[in-house]
């Protein structure tokens, strides 16, 4: 892989062949696997992201120390007697680092009206429900396919906010590339 954002690409990829795969599956056991995978790595393609555009914009001048904490998921604390960034991690919630991304470095905050910001809130939900389980849950094709929309839709409104620019992924919407 030659950048994070080669790589966030190929994950968001994956997680649309899966969910083409989970269509085409004749047995629930098979339809219900590709559903989660798709699922998790849909997420773990907008993290990706995330992480990308946030380490980009830290290399910007002017930035506080505690906007830098956000950006780059680091603790900041007392260096001889001013604020630094310190290596270690300290984990800020998805939602707040991209609400972050739109308050400090677009012309207008998020647009929480926006189709994909709600359905983007659900699918975390469901999201966290695979990751943290407390009990058995089934995901649908819809759920997927809704949170698949709400995550392209987030990740080409940051695309276009930031960089002015549409996100490359979002014109063949949830139709992946790939054949496997």
């Amino acid at each position: 892989m030659d950048s994070i954002d080669t790589f966030a690409s190929l994950l968001l990829e994956e997680a649309k062949r899966f969910l083409e795969i989970a269509v085409e599956a004749n047995e629930d056991d098979g339809m219900n696997a590709n559903l989660h995978a798709s699922m998790v790595l849909a997420f773990c393609a907008l993290e990706a992201h995330v992480n990308a555009v946030s380490d980009e914009m830290a290399l910007q001048k002017g930035l506080t120390p505690h906007e830098k904490s956000i950006l780059l998921e680091r603790e900041v604390g007392l260096d001889n007697g001013q604020y630094k960034v310190k290596p270690t991690l300290k984990m800020h919630r998805l939602e707040d680092r991209i609400l972050f991304l739109f308050a400090r470095f677009t012309k207008a905050p998020l647009d929480k009206d926006a189709p994909w910001w709600g359905k983007l809130k659900l699918s975390l939900k469901l999201r966290n429900q695979i990751s943290h389980p407390k009990g058995a849950i089934l995901l649908t094709r819809q759920d997927v396919e809704a949170s698949l929309e709400a995550i392209i839709g987030c990740l080409d409104a940051i695309y276009q906010s930031i960089y002015g620019r549409k996100l490359p992924a979002a014109a063949r919407g949830l139709q992946s590339k790939m054949t496997f």
